[in-house]
């Protein structure tokens, strides 16, 4: 493929995806969704993929990202957007910074080790949150709530989800073609090694585990006054579906490439919500056959297939690979 059709697809994408709830407005919260959907593969393909630590936290980010700006936008008392717009920058900072501190200890973890410790990272913030009455308890929490009209606060979030999904694969593109891109790339190959050629691992880990946790705080608060309401297990911190579906999206599309998140996620929602709407009552039985389905199928995601079985779309020659 050509660099001149490359961004001629690309170019056909942004304008559809630009369409979408014009041509779509019915379907606008679904489409929406699906924002978010790649906001999370490509967040979790920064360790995952890139770095291959398999993380299934990050989910933490993205529920203390909603509970920070909704707090934000509570307490403060400024106008809507305006508390939207502050609560959005401190959610993706705090993240962030929780990052960090978490890192120095978790990041020392390798394999599965570091895996399932993560996993408890959820789980238990699901369950502070579910009874700490500042943040609702069980009850959840209400975000303020949209100014306007039901259809302009469908538009504005889709084009808020959709800003920050290209603003995360434009920060994560240029980030890895920098030397912490290699970096990263190193660690995921043999991290031994790249210790002994003088990194530092665990401050590097650190660094691209604080670069996920920006976005996906982000993408918290957005997603919480998208949907009106928190709710501590169910959807902050979600780590039976948003947290499971993080790791699938990216397995799905090809995980430690840039566009296997973004193709795994689109696969993915749009199958889901198929299932949703016409397998009712088989929906999560569907679902399961599905996830059984990726990794039995796609081991190495739809663009490692693709790549193996169409080198020329890639620009590659049969006879470079032999």
């Amino acid at each position: 493929m050509t660099s001149v059709q490359k961004y001629g697809l690309m170019g056909f994408g942004l304008v559809v995806s630009l369409g979408a709830p014009f041509l779509a407005p019915q379907f606008a919260t679904q489409l929406t969704m699906l924002w978010l959907m790649v906001v999370f593969a490509l967040t979790w393909d920064v360790l995952g993929g890139q770095m291959g630590y398999n993380s299934f936290g990050n989910i933490l980010f993205f529920g203390i990202g909603a509970y920070a700006c909704a707090i934000i936008q509570r307490d403060l008392g400024f106008d809507y957007f305006v508390g939207l717009a502050v609560g959005l920058g401190i959610a993706g900072v705090f993240s962030a910074l929780v990052a960090v501190v978490l890192g120095v200890g978790m990041l020392g973890l390798r394999g599965h080790y570091f895996a399932i410790g993560t996993l408890g990272l959820g789980i238990a913030a699901g369950e502070i949150a579910g009874g700490w009455d500042y943040v609702g308890a069980g009850s959840g929490m209400v975000p303020p709530l949209y100014p306007t009209g039901l259809e302009g606060r469908e538009f504005f979030f889709y084009f808020a989800m959709f800003a920050l999904a290209v603003i995360t694969f434009a920060a994560l593109r240029a980030l890895y073609q920098t030397r912490f891109g290699l970096a990263l790339n190193a660690i995921r190959d043999d991290e031994d090694k790249a210790e002994a050629m003088g990194l530092h691992t665990t401050q590097i880990k650190s660094v691209a585990w604080a670069v996920a946790a920006v976005f996906l705080g982000v993408a918290g608060g957005l997603t919480g006054n998208l949907l009106g309401f928190i709710d501590p297990r169910d959807i902050a911190f979600a780590g039976a579906t948003f947290g499971v579906w993080m790791v699938l999206m990216a397995v799905l599309g090809g995980k430690g490439t840039l566009w296997g998140p973004v193709i795994g996620a689109v696969v993915f929602h749009v199958t889901q919500e198929l299932f949703w709407t016409y397998l009712l009552g088989w929906q999560r039985v569907a679902l399961g056959l599905l996830i059984i389905a990726i990794v039995v199928f796609f081991p190495n995601g739809i663009l490692g297939t693709l790549r193996e079985r169409f080198p020329e779309w890639f620009g590659e020659r049969m006879e470079e690979r032999s």
